[in-house]
């Protein structure tokens, strides 16, 4: 990291800026191009190991991308403020980000209960108790990190 004075070192923080992040963007392969999706997710933090869980249609283009090449790349940032020095001219903006990558799978069907109860709690303060129909015909993925690095800049008051 070329900026060594804004790397996030410390897993729990990093842990952290997952939690308050609302987006979490995959990059695919595809034939040479990446192919990035933002999605909804939720995560599950087990002693230094984060899985991240997705949600979608049962088909469509990320499914074949995944079964052709399941390494993805994943990107989430959050806390942005923009800070204007308007007297001399200056911006700057302030944020939070988490990078990394792993290998993506498809959540077998007796899985997909607590990964998806992982998901809808991330956006809730309180569990959240979603309608079990939905888990039929919903596909879940799971992406166990392999590495990650954090980032911030935080402007100093």
């Amino acid at each position: 990291m070329r900026r060594q004075d804004r790397e996030i070192t410390d897993w729990n923080e990093m842990v952290g800026v997952i939690d308050r992040c609302d987006v979490c963007r995959l990059a695919l392969n595809d034939e040479g191009y990446p192919y990035i999706l933002p999605l909804n997710f939720g995560a599950k933090v087990s002693e230094n190991t984060v899985t991240l869980y997705f949600h979608g249609a049962m088909e469509g283009k990320k499914y074949e991308l995944i079964a052709r090449d399941n390494r993805v790349s994943f990107e989430m940032d959050c806390a942005h403020r923009l800070v204007s020095d308007r007297e001399n001219g200056h911006c700057t903006m302030e944020y939070e980000s988490v990078i990394g990558r792993g290998q993506i799978e498809i959540v077998q069907e007796e899985e997909k209960l607590e990964a998806l109860t992982i998901l809808t709690d991330h956006y809730h303060e309180e569990h959240f108790e979603f309608n079990r129909a939905a888990v039929a015909r919903t596909k879940v993925l799971k992406l166990v990190v392999e590495e990650m690095t954090g980032k911030r800049r935080a402007v100093k008051r």
